[in-house]
C-alpha cells in the first residue's frame, strides 16, 4: 500500500515529466530480470533519438536501503527523495545517479494562491545524472513500457465504468456477504444501507434537476420577451 507521501511524489513526478515533454508510466517491469522501476519515461528528441529515464521513489531511510533491485537501466537515472531523506543518504548515492528533491507547497501560500496548483508539491534538481548506454535492449524496453501503459488505461476504464462492469448477480453476491455482519444499532456501518441511501439521494437529485428544467421551460414559454 503506497503512503500518502509516496503518492505525492508520484503525482508530482508525473506532472514534471509531462511538462518536460516526456511520457511517463509507473511501475514498469524491466526485461532481463532487472526488477520493477517506479517510473519510466519515454521521450523522442528533436533529433529523432529516443531517450529513456528511470526514476526510483524513496520516502524513508529503510525504503532507501531496501533489498529491492534498483532498475537504473535507462539513459538517465534518478532517485526522487524528500529533502529530509536526501540529507540523510546523500553520501550513499552512487556517482552518475541524478537526484530530484520533492518539497510540498506551503499551506499558507496555497491559501492565498489565485489558482490551486495541480500537484501537491514541486521538484528541484539536486544532482544531474550522467548519461549511460541502455542496460537492456531498446525493443524490449519499449514492449514493457507499452504493456504498462495498457495496464493503466485498463484501470482508468474500469474506474470510469464503475459498477456497470459488474453483473447484477455479482453485486448481489457482494452485498449478501456484507449482510452477514449487519449491525442494526449502527446503520452507517452497513454497506447495504449506505448503498440504498446513496441510490435514493441520486434519484431525488436527478428528479429535482428534471423538475427545475421543466419549471424553467414553463417560465420561458410564459415570458417569451425575457427569453
Amino acid at each position: 500500500m503506497k503512503t500518502k507521501l509516496t503518492l505525492a511524489l508520484e503525482h508530482t513526478l508525473y506532472a514534471y515529466c509531462r511538462d518536460a515533454g516526456a511520457s511517463p508510466v509507473e511501475e514498469v517491469t524491466m526485461p532481463d530480470d532487472q526488477g520493477i522501476v517506479d517510473t519510466l519515461s519515454y521521450q523522442e528528441l528533436p533529433t529523432g533519438e529516443i531517450e529513456w529515464r528511470c526514476y526510483e521513489l524513496k520516502v524513508t531511510k529503510s525504503d532507501f536501503h531496501s533489498q529491492a533491485k534498483l532498475s537504473f537501466v535507462g539513459h538517465y537515472n534518478y532517485f526522487v527523495l524528500p529533502l529530509k531523506l536526501y540529507d540523510q543518504v546523500a553520501d550513499e548515492i552512487p556517482t552518475g545517479i541524478g537526484v530530484l528533491i520533492y518539497r510540498p507547497f506551503n499551506p499558507t501560500m496555497l491559501s492565498t494562491a489565485s489558482e490551486p496548483p495541480v500537484t501537491p508539491g514541486y521538484l528541484t534538481v539536486a544532482r544531474t545524472p550522467r548519461r549511460q548506454d541502455l542496460q537492456v535492449p531498446a525493443t524490449e524496453l519499449t514492449t514493457c513500457f507499452i504493456a504498462s501503459q495498457a495496464r493503466e488505461v485498463h484501470k482508468a476504464k474500469q474506474m470510469a465504468t464503475g459498477l456497470k462492469q459488474y453483473s447484477t448477480e455479482q453485486l448481489y453476491h457482494e452485498l449478501k456477504k456484507r449482510h452477514q455482519h449487519y449491525d442494526i444499532y449502527d446503520p452507517n456501518r452497513n454497506f447495504y444501507d449506505r448503498f440504498i441511501e446513496d441510490t435514493e439521494a441520486t434519484a431525488v437529485t436527478a428528479l429535482q434537476s428534471e423538475v427545475d428544467a421543466l419549471n424553467l421551460e414553463i417560465y420561458q414559454l410564459q415570458h417569451p420577451e425575457e427569453a
